[in-house]
């Protein structure tokens, strides 16, 4: 028995809500708690969205594989084309459309929390190539660890080491890690720290996909049977362990047929 395709597309758009209004959200604490240091803002907005991840990967993996990422879900399906694993076409589409309208949402709940319009499209431009490139080197580093996890069986260590990443590559990376297509979108719609100018977004969104080609690449490269595990992407060993016994197959990254 496996997930069926509305669960799993509610459980993409309420995590991917509730990881923009966390980014989002923070930023906005962060600018009213330390005005004029950018660099303590930068920390507690890195360190906010870190635990959110991470919590939420635990709160919907075991429901739609908490992909929140379209990026995610487009490296789940190629790399599970050949092997018969990973999302459908018809999934990727769906988990991509519910992560996008989730991601609007969550800014819109994250302005409306702090008393901010709902819709404020940002003016912070984020337009140039160094930028870019730290675009695709974090969503890069982002496949990579996320496959590599699922292929080695560690999915387990999954909602504490992509916290972990994020959190870090918002230090490392000159663009403070979007590396999330669906992310970058919505943080068009609000004008506070963590926001991005709707004419930045696609050069972002672009840096992204390629970043994607470069770590699924890199990923085929490293661990040619890689696809193999595309349905156990951030769902823990020991749920599949409980779907075995009542002879249920656990779904995350969607096998055909839902």
């Amino acid at each position: 028995m496996t997930t069926a395709l509305p669960r799993r597309l509610l459980a993409e758009f309420a995590g991917t809500a509730l990881l923009v209004t966390a980014v989002v959200g923070s930023g906005i604490m962060a600018a009213t708690l330390s005005p004029g240091d950018v660099g303590l803002q930068l920390m507690q907005n890195s360190v906010a969205t870190a635990f959110a991840l991470g919590a939420l990967i635990l709160i919907f993996g075991p429901v739609s594989g908490a992909h929140l990422n379209p990026v995610v879900s487009a490296a789940d399906w190629f790399l599970g084309r050949r092997a018969g694993t990973g999302l459908t076409g018809r999934d990727l589409a769906g988990y991509t459309a519910a992560q996008v309208l989730g991601a609007i949402g969550g800014s819109v709940l994250a302005n409306l929390m702090f008393d901010l319009a709902a819709v404020d499209f940002s003016g912070r431009q984020r337009s140039a190539g160094n930028l870019w490139l730290g675009e695709v080197v974090a969503t890069a580093g982002l496949i990579l660890l996320v496959f590599a996890l699922a292929r080695s069986g560690r999915a387990p260590v999954a909602p504490a080491a992509v916290g972990a990443y994020i959190g870090a590559a918002y230090w490392f990376t000159s663009s403070t890690s979007f590396a999330n297509p669906a992310v970058t979108i919505g943080r068009a719609f609000t004008d506070t720290f963590a926001g991005i100018a709707p004419a930045s977004v696609p050069g972002f969104v672009l840096a992204q996909l390629v970043g994607l080609t470069v770590g699924a690449g890199l990923l085929l490269a490293l661990y040619p049977d890689a696809g193999q595990a595309a349905d156990q992407v951030v769902v823990p060993p020991d749920d599949a362990t409980v779907a075995h016994a009542h002879d249920r197959r656990p779904r995350t990254s969607r096998q055909k047929g839902s």
